[in-house]
């Protein structure tokens, strides 16, 4: 079986994840390079591992996340559906079974808020995962005064993370905001549909989704 070291470690897929980064840094886009695939992939495997699933789940949805955004390659418009596609002819041509390749085109293909549904376990973990990176470092514009409202709520979060409850009933992530940066209601702006998605992912997988900025519960 194909392990997320070895599709880690691959020199055509660093240089796919590198070149879409960079087509999205001229678009004026956050981070999406190998910061944050690396933190999404053991994001999504912390959450699976911790709902006990099998370790094969657990490689597949991090090889899932390694994969994610490399659409971005083709365009940032449809960019779950053409990395989907050019998972499926990545893991193809390294032999990857079919049974785990269905599952990783399907999870990729349905990560983004626009279109994707929590299909699988897979696909509910990858959403997870990818909707919680929101964080300062992922800023690449460092004139505050440029800021656009995307640059705003990433940059005003100072520290979040993403944890189950002991029981497994419950998944929450926790963010700390800066307000001088960007207000909760910024973040609302721009994150109420993903994180209606992972309302429905943590669903998926039995959890109830929470919110929590600077203490206060909001979802």
């Amino acid at each position: 079986m194909l392990s997320y070291e070895d599709i880690r470690k691959d020199p055509a897929i660093q240089t796919y994840i590198t070149r879409a980064d960079q087509s999205l840094a001229a678009l004026g886009y956050t981070e999406h390079a190998f910061a944050h695939v690396g933190r999404v992939a053991e994001t999504a495997g912390y959450i699976l591992e911790t709902m006990g699933y099998p370790q094969q789940d657990v490689e597949l949805v991090k090889i899932a996340a390694h994969l994610h955004d490399i659409g971005n390659l083709v365009n940032r418009t449809g960019h779950s559906l053409t990395g989907a596609v050019m998972a499926f002819r990545i893991l193809h041509e390294m032999d990857m079974d079919p049974e785990s390749l269905a599952t990783i085109v399907a999870a990729i293909g349905n990560h983004d808020e626009g279109t994707g549904v929590a299909v699988n376990p897979v696909a509910a973990a990858l959403i997870l995962a990818d909707k919680s990176d929101v964080r300062r470092s992922r800023v690449r514009n460092q004139a505050g005064d440029t800021f656009d409202i995307h640059d705003r709520v990433n940059y005003s979060v100072t520290k979040s993370a993403l944890k189950i409850n002991e029981d497994k009933t419950l998944i929450k992530l926790k963010l700390t905001v800066d307000t001088r940066y960007g207000s909760v209601m910024d973040y609302f702006e721009i994150f109420m549909q993903r994180m209606s998605m992972c309302r429905k992912a943590a669903e998926k997988l039995g959890l109830q989704f929470k919110l929590i900025i600077n203490e206060q519960p909001l979802i």
